[in-house]
C-alpha cells in the first residue's frame, strides 16, 4: 500500500489510536486525524495538529487532484478552532512547515501534517518561531491558490486581495482535474481521495466535533 503507516512514527501512532494523544483527538475521518496540541502549543488559546492518515511524506507529494483534500483540511481546522473559541472570532493561521525546517517541539518531518492555531502565538519562542515564520511557513490558502493557478488560467493567488472570497473557492474541487484540448483526462492520482471524494470535496467523519466542518 502506498504511504503505509511506519513503525515508530508518532503521528502514525496517533492516527492508529495507539498514542497518549488519543484523548485529545477532536476529529477523525477517512483522510485526517486532528488533535489538540496540549504539551507544546504555540498558542495558549488553541493549537491543533491535523495529520494525514496516510504516511504522506510532504506537501510536494500532493498534486492538483488533492485540492479537495486541502480544502477539507482547511474547513476542518477552521471549524475546530471556532468550536474551541465559541464566544469570539480571533484571527487564525493554518498551514504547513516546509522542509528542511521543522517544529523543534514536534519534530516530525516525514509525515505530512498541518498546524492550525489561534493568534497570537504567545507561547512560540524565537527559535521555534523560525519554523512558523515566512522562511518556512506555507499557508494553506497560498498552497491551494498556487496549485489552482498552476493548472488553470484563474489568477486565484495574484488576482484577489482576499483569496478566501474568490469565486473559485466556492467549489472545493476547482482545479482538481487536468486534461488536454481533445478531452483526454491527464489528472494525476490523488494520495488518498476516491473519485467521489474528488467530485464532492466532503469528509466522512468517524469522530466528529460538536459541529461538522463541512
Amino acid at each position: 500500500m502506498a504511504f503505509a503507516s511506519r513503525a515508530g512514527c508518532p503521528l502514525c501512532g496517533i492516527v492508529a489510536n495507539e498514542s497518549g494523544e488519543s484523548n485529545n483527538v477532536l476529529w477523525r475521518d477517512d483522510m485526517f486525524t486532528a488533535y489538540r496540541e496540549t504539551a507544546n502549543p504555540v498558542s495558549s488559546t488553541a493549537h491543533i495538529i491535523i495529520a494525514f492518515n496516510l504516511h504522506v511524506p510532504s506537501i510536494y507529494t500532493l498534486s492538483s487532484s488533492d485540492l479537495p483534500l486541502l480544502v477539507n483540511l482547511r474547513n476542518i481546522a477552521t471549524r475546530l478552532l471556532k468550536d474551541l473559541t465559541p464566544n469570539s472570532t480571533p484571527p487564525i493561521r493554518i498551514g504547513f512547515i516546509t522542509p528542511p525546517f521543522k517544529d523543534t517541539k514536534i519534530p516530525v518531518t516525514d509525515h505530512l501534517h498541518a498546524h492550525a492555531y489561534v493568534e497570537p502565538a504567545d507561547r512560540l519562542g524565537w527559535w521555534r518561531g523560525v519554523a512558523f515564520s515566512a522562511v518556512a511557513w506555507y499557508a494553506i490558502d497560498d498552497l491551494i491558490a498556487e496549485i489552482r493557478e498552476s493548472v488553470s488560467n484563474n489568477r486565484v493567488k495574484s488576482g484577489y486581495e482576499n483569496r478566501r472570497h474568490a469565486p473559485i473557492d466556492d467549489v472545493p474541487g476547482a482545479g482538481a482535474r487536468q486534461g488536454t484540448a481533445d478531452g483526454t483526462d491527464t489528472t494525476p492520482p490523488s494520495v488518498a481521495a476516491t473519485e467521489a471524494d474528488i467530485e464532492s470535496g466532503a469528509p466522512s467523519p468517524v469522530i466528529p466535533s460538536s459541529s461538522s466542518p463541512q
